[in-house]
């Protein structure tokens, strides 16, 4: 890492919390995921914390994870994301995932997570080394929410930036249910390479479909070169919910 570098991410960090707080956004990184896990028990409304970021489940600290939230001038939690690092030199992402499946199941969606394997494909057994698991992607929701005004290309290069600079990791991959991704969300967070996949089941039932998204570390370095879309110019943009409100106006 050269002092440009290093100075470049600064620049690019700072820039991009500013404009998350002229919006009214806090934004507040740690890793300290036992504070996470407290933060996460009071969403009652989301889906239980990933076991893979759980302090009671996995070995998580600062060392090999991190986690990013967003408070309102209300301070409650508007946005979450974490990332953790883990070495698999010696083995592949494909073997990673069927000895740790457990680990990235969202908790209570399949009955039996022993008798569940994830699709094998090509990719799985390419990608080695020093991987990133990019999870706990979450914007607040509703009227007074986050979605569609630009948020979260910035809040996942808040990620890319930092963990860029502190592992230089070979890869970085995601598991974003298919819903999702068929309304172009991968493309948002700033990937370019996304397989459809899932959880299946003993006698090969589809249990749960995931759409696999993943990049190398040129992949994110190409990313980052790019100039994300200024917030306030995203935030101008009407949203589907204005466009029927001032329809029925006219109407």
């Amino acid at each position: 890492m050269t002092a440009l570098s290093l100075f470049t991410t600064i620049v690019n960090v700072s820039n991009i919390v500013k404009e998350l707080e002229a919006a009214g956004l806090r934004i507040e990184i740690g890793g300290d995921f036992v504070a996470y896990r407290r933060l996460r028990n009071t969403q009652s409304d989301r889906t239980a914390l990933y076991p893979i970021f759980d302090a009671a489940s996995s070995f998580i600290d600062a060392q090999n994870a991190f986690w990013v939230c967003a408070f309102n001038d209300r301070r409650e939690v508007v946005h979450t994301q974490a990332i953790r690092l883990m070495d698999l030199s010696k083995t592949s992402l494909q073997e990673h995932l069927r000895d740790h499946r457990h680990k990235y199941l969202s908790p209570g969606m399949i009955a039996d997570p022993d008798q569940t394997h994830f699709s094998r494909l090509p990719s799985l057994d390419q990608i080695t080394g020093r991987v990133c698991y990019h999870g706990e992607f979450w914007l607040k929701g509703g009227d007074d929410g986050l979605r569609n005004q630009g948020f979260t290309a910035l809040m996942s290069r808040i990620v890319f930036e930092i963990t860029l600079k502190i592992w230089s990791p070979d890869y970085l991959f995601g598991l974003v249910p298919t819903a999702l991704a068929m309304k172009g969300i991968p493309v948002r967070y700033g990937y370019s390479r996304c397989e459809p996949c899932a959880w299946i089941g003993p006698d090969e039932e589809l249990e749960a479909e995931e759409t696999f998204v993943w990049m190398r570390r040129a992949d994110m370095e190409q990313f980052l070169e790019t100039s994300p879309k200024a917030l306030s110019k995203e935030r101008q943009l009407p949203t589907k919910r204005q466009l029927l409100r001032d329809m029925s106006i006219v109407a």
